[in-house]
């Protein structure tokens, strides 16, 4: 009878354990990362008889965790790419929503801005069409600015996101080598009996680890996980977790880089960290924000320079000569900010280096490091986006110099280098927040040209000359003045163009019109011919070539048939207020092949970049969309694992309440029987 009491007790207690057990699945169905747990019976060794073995109940042997590490790990991986791709495309749609607005972009800005010059051409006097120029011209400054602002924002709002995610890691790892440490000293650790719902919690912090940032997870000893990042870099090693930090980047003070601390050293993990949240950010930030700072700087340079030269090569109503009408883009201050020295530098720190534009047309959107090696004056400048050396050399002595790319120039100003100095070269990142407006009144909008030509009154020929075509008002080389717009408001000289015959060849000579003095004469039998003349074809009068000593900035061209003797006046545009020919190639500009060395216009630039950020936006949302398919699919065979099913459980707590009343009643049989005994000896 205690045989058979003892039975039905060891059928009650275990019973009520996996009641228990399956108790605590049911109401952890909802938890996140719970595994479920299972009771496994084992029979208690039996009483050997002469009869045989009879068995003395049953015991639990385990109560095992149903968790597959391949399916854990497969989720980490799959929440490690869906928490990137969420992070780049919610940033992706910020910024493709901001280009492509119509109230926020800038392409009716700068559709606004060249219809009013368009209009301003059909009636130059008119000071209300100027004031509307001067209004568009503010607008598109102002779309630039707030762009470019935007931009700021949102590389701040990254930044922001970016500590936050450091926070939200650090106390992740910290709470992952606290687990360990637990574990590795539970109770029965040794006899394989695992404490379930610490390694419950200690998945769940990896889970959520990965959606911040990828790694790899090895087993340890006593249980314990290690932790390290893509590259094998240690995160948690046991009990002892390392520390992510963010630094204001040594390259880009505008940006953050990682860090990782350990043991009291500190090293920069920006390379390592890729996938989760952070990831994304990271990858945002490189292939999509940066690019679009410099290609909105590179249109806003693009627009300055055009406008400014065509501008200043036209005339006001006042009968001066346009000044600059956006602001200056070789500024002294623009040049020295388009080179940041590295943080890391050597001192002393004395290198001096600025960026010229030289060919807006020809400049691409990017960003170059300028490294220097050996004895500092060996220089190696590497483009940021693809890796790739695109320029090499070595610094004179003296080191003043420059180093010459498509676009712009490198200017070594002074200062002395050492091995391992980097610069970042930035051509067009500020632009956009630089431009800005520097006419300001009506009248000194030029919209003339300050040239212009008449035939003589005695011509007897059939020549005529078109009202010329403005180059340049200073020399390209110095930046200085040409001698003949040195004088305000006048031509100097102005020229008289006169035909005559040498030797059969009909020839013209330049003189001065205000003296008459010989200026150029033509020459049939010069090597080459000076100053001939092809009837019945249009004949350019003077040299385009700036390096020609005989460059004037302007040209003429005459065509016909011009007898001897005929002449033609070239003068300064004096009193030529309703003359609309500057107008008319300012409004021009806005069609105009300006960008990608004459292939693209403002509008077709800006649209490019709306364009560009709008497909990475579309592929990330794809990405995004198979992210999160392969995350709920890993999510699902977990779950078919490890996750807990009510019906199934439901069914579980019928079988095993079953089961604890039938040992229940072996024990009543057993209480019964001690009863029956009793009573006979009464």
């Amino acid at each position: 009878m205690a045989g058979l009491l003892g039975i039905g007790l060891t059928g009650i207690l275990s019973h009520q354990s996996a009641l228990n057990t399956t108790g605590n699945n049911i109401t952890n169905a909802n938890t996140p990362g719970y595994s479920r747990q299972e009771v496994q019976f084992e029979t208690q060794t039996g009483q050997r008889t002469g009869a045989g073995s009879i068995g003395s109940g049953v015991s639990i042997s385990n109560i095992r965790r149903l968790a597959d590490e391949y399916l854990v790990q497969q989720v980490r991986e799959d929440s490690s790419l869906s928490g990137e791709q969420e992070a780049l495309n919610s940033e992706l749609t910020r910024l493709d929503n901001l280009l492509g607005g119509e109230s926020t972009g800038l392409s009716n800005a700068l559709n606004n801005f060249f219809a009013s010059l368009q209009n301003a051409a059909e009636d130059p006097t008119s000071l209300p069409q100027r004031q509307l120029v001067l209004s568009e011209a503010q607008q598109v400054v102002n779309r630039f600015q707030a762009l470019n602002q935007e931009f700021i924002q949102q590389r701040e709002s990254v930044k922001t996101q970016m500590q936050q995610g450091v926070k939200d890691a650090n106390t992740l790892l910290k709470g992952i080598a606290e687990l360990n440490l637990a574990i590795s000293e539970s109770p029965g650790l040794a006899q394989g009996q695992m404490p379930n719902e610490l390694m419950d919690k200690r998945d769940e912090k990896l889970r959520q680890l990965s959606e911040l940032v990828g790694i790899k997870v090895s087993e340890a000893e006593g249980s314990q996980v290690n932790v390290s990042l893509s590259n094998g870099l240690s995160l948690v090693v046991g009990n002892n977790a390392a520390q992510f930090g963010t630094q204001e980047s040594a390259e880009d003070p505008t940006r953050l880089s990682f860090t990782l601390s350990n043991g009291g050293r500190t090293v920069n993990v920006d390379e390592q960290i890729n996938g989760g949240k952070l990831g994304g950010l990271r990858r945002f930030d490189n292939q999509a924000l940066k690019p679009a700072f410099d290609e909105l700087g590179r249109i806003a340079i693009a627009l300055s320079d055009t406008m400014n030269h065509q501008h200043e090569i036209g005339m006001d109503l006042e009968g001066d000569l346009g000044g600059l009408f956006f602001t200056d883009i070789n500024s002294p201050e623009a040049q020295r900010s388009r080179v940041v020295a590295n943080g890391a530098n050597q001192q002393p720190q004395t290198g001096q280096l600025a960026v010229e534009i030289t060919d807006s047309s020809a400049l691409a959107a990017g960003s170059y490091s300028l490294q220097f090696s050996g004895d500092g004056r060996s220089f190696e400048l590497i483009d940021k986006a693809t890796g790739e050396t695109v320029n090499q050399g070595r610094l004179p002595d003296p080191v003043q110099s420059e180093i010459s790319m498509p676009g712009f120039n490198i200017r070594i100003e002074g200062g002395a280098f050492n091995a391992g100095d980097k610069y970042l070269v930035q051509p067009s990142r500020n632009a956009a927040e630089s431009i800005g407006l520097v006419v300001n009144r009506e009248e000194d909008l030029a919209f003339a040209s300050p040239i212009r030509a008449s035939a003589g009154d005695q011509n007897i020929g059939t020549g005529e000359i078109d009202q010329g075509v403005m180059l340049n008002v200073r020399n390209p080389f110095t930046n200085s003045l040409l001698p003949e717009f040195s004088q305000q408001g006048q031509l100097s000289p102005p020229l008289e163009v006169r035909f005559r015959d040498d030797a059969g060849t009909l020839v013209y000579d330049l003189y001065d019109a205000s003296n008459g003095a010989l200026v150029q004469s033509g020459d049939a039998s010069a090597v080459p011919p000076v100053n001939t003349f092809t009837p019945g074809v249009s004949n350019k009068l003077f040299p385009e070539d700036p390096s020609d000593p005989n460059y004037r900035g302007f040209q003429f061209q005459l065509k016909g048939d011009p007898a001897p003797g005929d002449s033609f006046v070239i003068e300064y545009n004096s009193n030529g207020v309703s003359d609309n020919r500057n107008a008319e190639r300012l409004a021009a500009l806005g069609t105009a092949n300006s960008l990608n060395n004459g292939s693209q216009s403002f509008a077709e630039g800006y649209a490019g970049l709306v364009e560009d950020i709008g497909v990475k936006t579309r592929q990330s949302q794809l990405d995004l969309d198979a992210g999160q398919t392969l995350l709920e699919q890993s999510t699902a065979q977990r779950e078919s694992v490890s996750g807990v099913n009510l019906d199934e459980e439901a069914g579980k707590l019928i079988q095993y309440q079953a089961a604890y009343n039938a040992s229940a009643q072996v024990m009543s049989v057993a209480q019964d029987l001690f009863n029956t005994l009793l009573q006979s000896f009464r």
